[in-house]
């Protein structure tokens, strides 16, 4: 359930590999580009690492998308790339009935990861994005967003999680995990489940975006976000208190989500520091592990 492949080379130090792609979620080609390389990059990071190089992979309607289009988007990737230090050395291309774009990265670690099976009974969870770009991306097809709330879900999915990493580097948390298309809940079912523990979440602590409750309370959600709730169900006991769109939002399908960092209870305050400083978008405190039956979730309404 790792967020990338660890290599160990025989000499040299350890890499990270994984490929990730995307449909488009906003109409901006330029901006589509940079999420799904935002996307794709995040992966690296969660396994503690930096990317370093990646081949950009895209399909695409001949015939239904320009090449001016395409240039865009592969633009709007290789600048979001270099933003992270990444060199895009080239890459492939296919004709597809259905356009989709995303790289797939290279990256160099340390001597430590931010491996999953690095969960201990104990830590604090820490999240280092809000929830719900699955529900802003519905809400975009629709046209059911202001220009003020597409720009706060695009600032959400554009934002790289180097900063996040870095933080929980420099206080050596145990583990981490990218929220992305599991949901918040579907990934820390496998951050948990890697470390053989379990967890306990207070969905009152969790960081949203500001407009994506009242939009799951009126029913925008994508299948994506269901399919999630469906999957968690039979891993999680949820507090009867909880309204069906709270599990919902709790499940929903993220593009480009932050970091959930799970970090020993005594190096919670320093990790905090460490995001607060860095300005990452988030750094909530959203539960802790727990002892018992590993993968086992469960999600309280108030802490």
């Amino acid at each position: 359930m790792e967020d990338a492949t660890l290599v160990r080379p025989e000499s040299g130090s350890p890499l990270a590999f994984s490929v990730d792609f995307i449909t488009p979620i906003v109409d901006d080609p330029e901006t589509y580009g940079a999420i799904a390389a935002a996307n794709s990059l995040s992966d690296i990071y969660a396994m503690g690492g930096d990317p370093q190089v990646a081949l950009a992979v895209c399909g695409f309607p001949e015939g239904d998308v320009s090449h001016d289009v395409l240039v865009r988007i592969f633009r709007g990737g290789r600048d979001k790339a270099a933003e992270a230090g990444c060199a895009i050395a080239g890459g492939h291309t296919v004709i597809d009935p259905e356009l989709k774009y995303g790289l797939c990265v290279l990256g160099s670690l340390g001597e430590r990861s931010l491996a999953q099976t690095g969960t201990r009974v104990g830590d604090r969870l820490i999240l280092t994005k809000p929830i719900g770009t699955g529900i802003a991306s519905q809400a975009i097809k629709s046209q059911q967003l202001s220009d003020a709330e597409l720009a706060s879900a695009v600032e959400v999915m554009i934002t790289l999680n180097r900063d996040a990493k870095d933080a929980a580097l420099a206080v050596e948390a145990n583990a981490a995990t990218d929220v992305t298309g599991f949901g918040l809940l579907g990934h820390l079912h496998h951050l948990v489940l890697g470390g053989g523990v379990a967890a306990r979440v207070y969905a009152d602590s969790v960081p949203a975006l500001e407009f994506a409750r009242r939009l799951v309370a009126e029913g925008v959600a994508p299948a994506g976000s269901k399919r999630n709730l469906a999957y968690v169900e039979a891993r999680a006991r949820f507090d009867p208190d909880l309204p069906e769109s709270e599990r919902l939002l709790l499940c929903d399908a993220q593009t480009s989500g932050g970091l959930l960092i799970s970090v020993p209870a005594e190096r919670e305050s320093a990790l905090l520091s460490e995001l607060k400083g860095r300005n990452t978008l988030a750094a909530a405190v959203i539960g802790e592990v727990t002892d018992g039956p590993a993968g086992r979730i469960e999600v309280r309404a108030r802490a």
